[in-house]
């Protein structure tokens, strides 16, 4: 929620970038820099700033511009596009997620290890996802879902893309398996009722995940406990125009760009806290 204090906040932060709103300040160029690809010891010398390279993917995730619509003030958008492919090649966007979201988990007196998360999905129209797409009935969607798991303070601790058609259970299976390698702390779950399906619980009892379902109550709206830290996770992430929708050909290009979100989120409230 907007107020005067965040507004505030957010005007404070805005006088110290270069020239748009998203734009990397020197404190966040700081954390950021010691991940990016150093410079070889042979050949010519890199004539490409990879700071502008950031700021204009920062810029488009926001925005939600096109790569040819990116401003002057950016390098070519070739040049950042291939920068960008680069860096998805390399996993960067989500390495660097992990380790400011840990960060970020200390500073806010956490164990940097979660121990537990919470699951959910969230079905997005792609008018231009060609193939990769399919219909949400009961959304009433035609385009692809996010299934994420988050901490307990709304942190993005993984995310699977599938067709919308995809059910809710069966997407987060691929989710049990990655969160097992990456996020071996986390040993209980809390789910909606969506999730109370026998394929996906006797996989997570068979990798030691103990799974709460959360279920609605019949006395009218009321907030859930741990549902509404995923459901806030949704709202952070539709804050960046490119993510209301999915207009990417390649999934792989629509991760980078939710962990970039993420990222900028974080590594801001790190940064100016």
């Amino acid at each position: 929620m907007w107020t005067a204090e965040s507004r505030g906040r957010m005007a404070r932060i805005e006088k110290k970038t270069k020239r748009y709103p998203s734009d990397l300040t020197d404190d966040e160029w700081a954390a950021i820099a010691p991940f990016l690809p150093q410079p070889c010891g042979t050949g010519s010398r890199r004539r490409t700033d990879l700071r502008e390279v950031l700021n204009a993917i920062r810029y488009m995730v926001r925005s939600g511009c096109e790569w040819r619509m990116l401003p002057v003030h950016f390098p070519p958008w070739q040049t950042v596009y291939w920068w960008f492919r680069r860096f998805v090649r390399l996993l960067l966007f989500r390495t660097i997620h992990d380790v400011v979201a840990m960060i970020d988990r200390q500073r806010a007196g956490r164990s940097k290890q979660p121990s537990a998360a919470v699951l959910d999905s969230q079905s997005v129209k792609a008018p231009a996802a060609g193939g990769t797409r399919g219909f949400d009935g009961a959304k009433k969607i035609v385009g692809r879902k996010r299934h994420i798991a988050v901490d307990a303070d709304g942190r993005l601790l993984m995310v699977n893309l599938t067709t919308a058609d995809i059910s809710d259970s069966a997407g987060a299976q691929v989710i049990l398996d990655a969160l097992r390698q990456r996020w071996p702390w986390v040993r209980h779950l809390f789910a909606d009722s969506a999730y109370d399906r026998r394929q996906f619980m006797d996989k997570a009892a068979f990798l030691d995940f103990t799974v709460e379902i959360v279920r609605r109550t019949d006395a009218g709206f009321k907030i859930l406990p741990r549902r509404w830290v995923v459901e806030r996770s949704f709202g952070w992430l539709t804050r960046y125009r490119r993510l209301v929708r999915d207009y990417e050909a390649r999934i792989d290009v629509s991760e980078a760009f939710i962990y970039a979100a993420m990222t900028n989120m974080i590594v801001r409230r790190i940064a100016h806290p």
